[in-house]
Order: structure tokens, then C-alpha cells, then sequence
């Protein structure tokens, strides 16, 4: 019963938008617009970029649903009006795109910005847990973001904080472990920073020869790649192994996650000796086999490996690279005492 409720809610949140989008689309497609292009172009443009969001918001203004939900349906409106419209029909269109539009993104990056600092501040209250920027940021985007969309827009923002923006040196806590001094990553990513940047000049120059939008397509890509990994390399610095609450958070950056309850842990073994990778056995690392390994956590049930942009993997047992390997298995070891 409840589901059926559920599914005409639903249906009558988004339907009623889209009826009036494929409402809007019809009238271009017929005859009457042929014949009154310019005034009817008007009122399509109006509806479209304001009507629709309006109406959305009304519909859910009293659910869960979260009202920046509106922005994407005022997107979809600033595309089809661009498809649907004769380009000299589109003036009030261009003037909404260059004055209200980077309000509007202006407005959402701030809205994120300010419920990010009080989500950190509200990690700061509790001493128990350590401050964690990209899962309070998961955190914020989830309660104001579509799902859908929340894990490229977080990992997007998270290349760029830790890689631009967060310069000041971490100091470890006691719970707190290193995995990037020794396993000569970091050094392998800054060499292919390096190899990236050598390319992208030489194919440049030889490519500007035959095609310059060509060329700089190409080189556009190749600097965001570059930002992309430097932002990896960062977060690794900033976002260490922490054993808290009874949990263990294992993170590798922005790159890879888990979070493991210390009662779900069978045996953690210090170990070198290579394994074979499958959907069984996993490793923290991204880069997977073309990075060794000093420590293998065995679980009594399998558990799930979140990566870049959401991508879940399950696992059972997980090797990792860990700087201080003896500190951390004794750390847990203990852990696994006190809770017993």
C-alpha cells in the first residue's frame, strides 16, 4: 500500500514537470509557432526556466526530497530551450545564461561550502572522531545533491581541495597511520605528472600543425588528468589510516575506502608474498597489483571497497601497504582485545 502511495507521490512530482517540458516541446513543433515565433518564444523560455522549477519545488517542498533538486531541472530547461528555440529567438535564453545562471552555481557551491565548514565543526565537537574532509563533504552532499550525482560532484571538488587548497601539514595521532612514505607511489604519480606535461607540449606542437582546436582539446584534457592526479597524490597525505569506535578506516586518498568493524576482522598478518587478485581478494591500493603490499586483513564475512566515483567492489581479504606494519597490527590486535 505504502509503495503504491509512494509511486503516484512520485509520479506526480516529476511527471507534472515533464508534462509541461513535453508541452512546451509540441507547441515548437507545430503550426501556431511557425506562425508567432517571436512572442511564443517568450513564454516558452519563461515556462521552461521558470515555471518548471517552480512548480518542482512546490511539489517538493514538503518531502525529503532535497531543493537543489530544482537545479537540475532549471539545467534541462537551459538545454531544450537551446534545442527547441530558433537561435534568433533565444535573447531572453542568452540573458539568463549570462546573468542568472553563475548566481545560481555561485549560490550552490557556496550553500556546500557553508554545510561542509559546519559539518567539520560538528566533527570537531566530538573528540572521539578525527575530521575528515571528503567524508564530511560525502556527508553534505548526500542531504542537498541528488544521489545520482553526489559522488562525481564530491570527488570533483575533493581533486581540487587537496590539491590546491589544503597545504597545511597533518599531524598524526596516536590511531593514525601513514601508508605513502615507503610504498614509492607517490614517487611513480609524480612521474607520470611529469611524463603527462613532456607529451602534452610535444603533441601540442605536432598536432597544432594539422588541427589547433584539435590541439588544444587534447591539451585541456591532458592538464585536467594532471590536476586530477596531483589532487590524488595530495589526498593521500591528508587522509591516513585511523583505528576508532571500534572500526577501522581504511583509506588510500580519495581513491579507494573501507570501513571495517574490528569484530569483523578473522586475522591481519604481516606479509609481503604476492596474492592472487579476484572477487575475493582485493588490495587498497588503486593501482593494484603495480603496488606491493606489507599487510593482509582477513575478514570473517565479506566486506565492500568503495572507489573513484562510487565504484563498489566486495572483498574478503584485503592487502595494503602500511609505513609503520608492526605499530599498526599491535594497535588492532589490542583493539580486538579490549572488545572481546
Amino acid at each position: 500500500m505504502n509503495k503504491a502511495i509512494n509511486l503516484q507521490k512520485n509520479l506526480m512530482i516529476f511527471g507534472i514537470p515533464l508534462l509541461i517540458i513535453g508541452i512546451m516541446v509540441f507547441i515548437t513543433k507545430s503550426n501556431i509557432f511557425s506562425a508567432n515565433p517571436s512572442s511564443l518564444s517568450i513564454g516558452i523560455t519563461f515556462d521552461l526556466l521558470l515555471t518548471v522549477p517552480l512548480v518542482y519545488f512546490l511539489l517538493i517542498r514538503k518531502t525529503n526530497i532535497p531543493k537543489t533538486t530544482v537545479v537540475p531541472f532549471l539545467i534541462v530547461g537551459i538545454i531544450i530551450c537551446s534545442l527547441i528555440l530558433p537561435t534568433e529567438n533565444q535573447y531572453y535564453l542568452n540573458l539568463f545564461k549570462t546573468w542568472v545562471l553563475p548566481i545560481v552555481e555561485l549560490s550552490i557551491l557556496s550553500f556546500v561550502i557553508f554545510n561542509v565548514r559546519k559539518g567539520i565543526k560538528r566533527y570537531k565537537l566530538n573528540k572521539t572522531e578525527s575530521v575528515d574532509f571528503f567524508a564530511s563533504l560525502k556527508n553534505t552532499c548526500y542531504e542537498i545533491l541528488p544521489k545520482g550525482i553526489v559522488i562525481p560532484v564530491v570527488t570533483e571538488i575533493a581533486v581540487f581541495y587537496y590539491g590546491f587548497v589544503h597545504w597545511k601539514k597533518r599531524k598524526l595521532k596516536d590511531n593514525e597511520f601513514t601508508y605513502h612514505k615507503d610504498s614509492g607511489t607517490v614517487t611513480l604519480l609524480i612521474a607520470i605528472i611529469f611524463i603527462v606535461a613532456i607529451e602534452t607540449i610535444t603533441f601540442h606542437i605536432l598536432l597544432a600543425k594539422w588541427n589547433t582546436t584539435v590541439a588544444w582539446i587534447l591539451t585541456f584534457l591532458s592538464i585536467y588528468s594532471g590536476i586530477q592526479i596531483f589532487g590524488f597524490v595530495k589526498s593521500m597525505f591528508k587522509r591516513p589510516i585511523s583505528i576508532e569506535n571500534d572500526k577501522l578506516f581504511l583509506r588510500y586518498g580519495i581513491m579507494n575506502e573501507t570501513t571495517i568493524d574490528l569484530v569483523n576482522i578473522d586475522s591481519i598478518e604481516i606479509s609481503s608474498k604476492d596474492i592472487e587478485l579476484n572477487t575475493e581478494n582485493r588490495k587498497l591500493s588503486f593501482l593494484g597489483e603495480l603496488e606491493s603490499h606489507n599487510v593482509v586483513i582477513r575478514l570473517k564475512k565479506e566486506n565492500t571497497l568503495i572507489g573513484l566515483y562510487g565504484i563498489k567492489r566486495t572483498y574478503k581479504n584485503l592487502a595494503l601497504h602500511v609505513d609503520n606494519k608492526i605499530e599498526f597490527k599491535n594497535r588492532i590486535n589490542n583493539a580486538l582485545q579490549q572488545s572481546l
